[in-house]
């Protein structure tokens, strides 16, 4: 079976990192494996949310050193970085689903998602000084922004690793839940969102993910989306449903 299992149901496209026999450590074929799903998503109007998650209780263990040594990724088309930039730069929304350990890329990519849903049984870390490397995708700077330079530096230049609860006490994670259920709260939410106005979707997370630097300028680049989809047929079927007390139908 492949190491990466794909599949698209619902609108929301799930991919599986399946390599239970390493706790799922990432080759460059894996990597590339994404990079090739994040990327065919973006124009694939069947899919409207992304599920990422791994199996066997365990999101994933990071790089496969042996892998990566043997292989190291040379110039911007390695198949690590095709995939950085895939997640990082996804318009639709990308939600996680984190069961066991989530080491080094298992936790910076999260950084990039929207939502994130730990099991009881996660343990995030950031290794990458232990391992005389430094931080990747874009970690030394979406860290501290969202936790804070101290307990940005905590995580990253100690790199020991922290629990579920530690991740939604620090805005990595949204919510705790049971091992048994995270992914099915992972997917009912991916879902949810599928049946969100797209548009409306990707332009509310592309202004929270490049928000300018005053407000002011938030408020005006706000306004141009806002009259654009103001005259939608996705507000008008979404005001019409309203009045018409059913539920919207964005196809």
């Amino acid at each position: 079976m492949s190491e990466i299992v794909t599949q698209t149901s619902d609108g929301v496209l799930t991919i599986t990192i399946n390599r239970p026999d390493k706790k799922n450590a990432l080759t460059q074929a894996m990597y590339g494996a994404m990079a090739d799903a994040l990327e065919a998503a973006e124009t694939d109007a069947a899919v409207r949310a992304v599920l990422i998650a791994g199996v066997a209780g365990a999101f994933t263990a990071g790089n496969d050193l042996q892998d990566f040594l043997s292989n190291p990724p040379r110039g911007e088309n390695a198949p690590v970085f095709r995939f950085l930039r895939a997640i990082s730069s996804a318009s639709k929304p990308l939600v996680a689903a984190v069961t066991g350990v989530a080491v080094g890329v298992g936790s910076t990519m999260l950084l990039h998602c929207d939502l994130v849903y730990a099991a009881e049984s996660a343990k995030f870390s950031f290794p990458f000084v232990n391992l005389a490397l430094v931080p990747e995708a874009a970690s030394s700077l979406l860290l501290p922004r969202m936790v804070g330079y101290h307990k940005a530096a905590e995580m990253i230049l100690l790199g020991e690793p922290f629990d579920a609860a530690a991740a939604v006490a620090s805005g990595i994670a949204n919510a705790v839940c049971p091992d048994e259920s995270v992914v099915a709260t992972a997917l009912a939410t991916a879902r949810k969102l599928a049946a969100k106005p797209p548009t409306s979707l990707k332009l509310s997370k592309q202004l929270m993910k490049q928000a300018k630097p005053d407000v002011a300028a938030q408020m005006a680049a706000e306004g141009v989306y806002f009259s654009a989809q103001l005259q939608s047929d996705e507000a008008r079927e979404a005001m019409t449903a309203f009045f018409e007390k059913r539920p919207p139908k964005f196809n």
